[in-house]
């Protein structure tokens, strides 16, 4: 199918793989307008384009090795200089994609370019990097592992080698063929401020600005299976009470492109966009000194817990408040910013035991915004759409949802926690998911189970020739190509009044609160 789609392109849609990366990085219409200026040039011009097409579609990505995920104990003393070298791999990887994208030419020109030009240089960086944290955790009096340091090269990842799954016959698969189309596609061209053809560009790897998503990456919802797997039965120890909140949906648009958690003292640390709810103080500065002045959205006044997630955003040309802003157009996430109609959150409990009470600041990252390089392990995405939610949840595709039934988007956090830590060197090894019996296990604890659904009103995408019209997806790392699989959510545990116990009695005596 793809070789079809590239015989059929249009010159001028050919252009425009070369071009993505100018889109991809919020770039301006100049740039733009030079690769049109030439539209109606010489044949053996247009041969070259074509040859870029083609290095278009043999790379898609650059997969790199997840540090900062391999760390097992980093010092008090270290850890704010370790952020910051993490959060420095993240930018040489934002970095190294943006120039990937932009040199499609060069590439069809040169077999070594990438290697010599893009990811040789990009592996001295990280290994500069990698070893300013060995000494930023060994002057601190802590042991670093040496095999760190072999996680500085990183390779390039083809097309059809990324995690887009495909649905085959209502049965989801991983590792599905993603589509490299450079066909224009109607509506709305958001183009750095300028449009062309009224069209919207789906260039290089598909998507308003040329990082995604791809046909592949959607599913009707309506040919998915049913959801046949069974729950854990419930013991006579088991906690049956749920505990909801009310903290809204930010229509007041409280946004960051920070994570305090994963890159804390980082501007731009996500390189994406959050929703926040709950704390409306969060930000990259943010620490337990001062989380509880932050004042809260939610209706129980002494929940001042941070609930944020990833932006999802529908790709119709709008141009958004972060068009040109880190974190937004300039790192390939465009379109218009969609806020949820409902946001439920609720804390449930345990199939096997009684919960204790969530400690004081403690963090939690459900998800993986790296999966399409670090793989599925990690992944706890979930889509459906209302109505349908009996049905596979999905985790490699976004859905396709038929009229009158909305995208559903749903989280369930980890429910063990290891009774001593708040956090952890890779922010996961101090919580875990209890096992497939429901059970909690290595010594760790049950806690109240944080779960999510958040509920939009999405126009329902087009695929016509192996293209996506009307995409929507989940804000990413722009190496990351928006896959469905990155959505991740995050939280951190802030209340007073004793509300964390009270949520804790309320789930262990079976009661319904809010």
């Amino acid at each position: 199918m793809g070789r079809n789609i590239r015989k059929r392109r249009s010159s001028m849609a050919t252009k425009a793989v070369a071009a993505s990366a100018a889109l991809a990085l919020g770039g301006g219409g100049l740039i733009w307008a030079n690769f049109y200026a030439s539209a109606h040039e010489s044949n053996s011009y247009g041969q070259n384009q074509t040859k870029a097409a083609n290095a278009a579609a043999q790379v898609a990505t650059i997969s790199c090795p997840d540090v900062g995920q391999k760390l097992t104990n980093v010092p008090n003393g270290a850890k704010q200089g370790v952020a910051n070298e993490l959060a420095n791999l993240d930018k040489q990887i934002t970095e190294a994609y943006a120039r990937l994208a932009s040199t499609r030419q060069a590439q069809a020109g040169d077999p070594g370019f990438v290697q010599n030009a893009i990811v040789g240089p990009l592996k001295e960086k990280r290994a500069a990097t990698i070893d300013r944290i060995r000494i930023n955790i060994q002057r601190s009096g802590g042991q670093f592992d040496n095999s760190l340091s072999q996680l500085a090269a990183c390779t390039t990842q083809a097309a059809n080698n990324t995690n887009a799954g495909q649905n085959n016959g209502g049965q989801q698969q991983g590792g599905g063929q993603q589509q490299n189309g450079g066909q224009q596609q109607g509506g709305q061209q958001q183009n750095g401020g300028q449009q062309n053809n009224g069209g919207q560009q789906q260039g290089g790897n598909g998507g308003q600005a040329g990082n995604g998503p791809v046909a592949s990456d959607f599913v009707d919802i309506t040919k998915v299976q049913a959801n046949v797997k069974a729950k854990p039965g419930k013991n006579g120890q088991a906690s049956n009470g749920t505990f909801s909140v009310s903290c809204g949906v930010n229509a007041n648009k409280n946004f960051n492109t920070d994570n305090v958690i994963v890159a804390p003292g980082v501007t731009n640390g996500a390189h994406h966009t959050h929703d926040y709810v709950g704390n409306q103080k969060i930000n990259a500065f943010s620490s337990n000194n001062n989380f509880l002045q932050g004042g809260t959205s939610c209706s129980n006044k002494s929940d001042l817990s941070s609930y944020y997630w990833p932006v999802l955003r529908l790709q119709n040309g709008t141009q958004e408040f972060d068009q040109n802003r880190d974190g937004g157009g300039k790192e390939g996430n465009v379109g218009k910013i969609l806020t949820a109609q409902q946001a439920e959150i609720k804390y449930v409990g345990s199939p096997k035991s009684k919960v204790v009470a969530m400690p004081q600041f403690l963090r939690i990252i459900t998800g993986d915004a790296k999966t399409t390089t670090n793989g599925l392990a990690n992944a706890n995405a979930h889509w459906s759409c209302t109505g349908f939610e009996n049905k596979v949840q999905l985790t490699e595709q976004y859905p396709i949802c038929p009229q009158g039934s909305k995208v559903v988007r749903s989280f369930a956090f980890q429910s063990c926690w290891d009774g001593k830590n708040i956090d952890s060197a890779n922010h996961r090894s101090h919580v875990a998911f209890a096992d497939g019996n429901g059970n909690c296990q290595n010594g760790f604890k049950a806690i109240p189970q944080l779960t999510m659904r958040l509920i939009y009103n999405v126009p329902a995408p087009v695929i016509q020739n192996g293209q996506v019209k009307n995409a929507y997806a989940v804000d990413g790392f722009p190496e990351q190509l928006h896959k469905p699989s990155t959505d991740h959510d995050d939280f951190i545990s802030i209340t007073k009044n004793n509300l964390a116990n009270k949520i804790a009695n309320c789930v262990n005596n079976g009661q319904r609160c809010q």
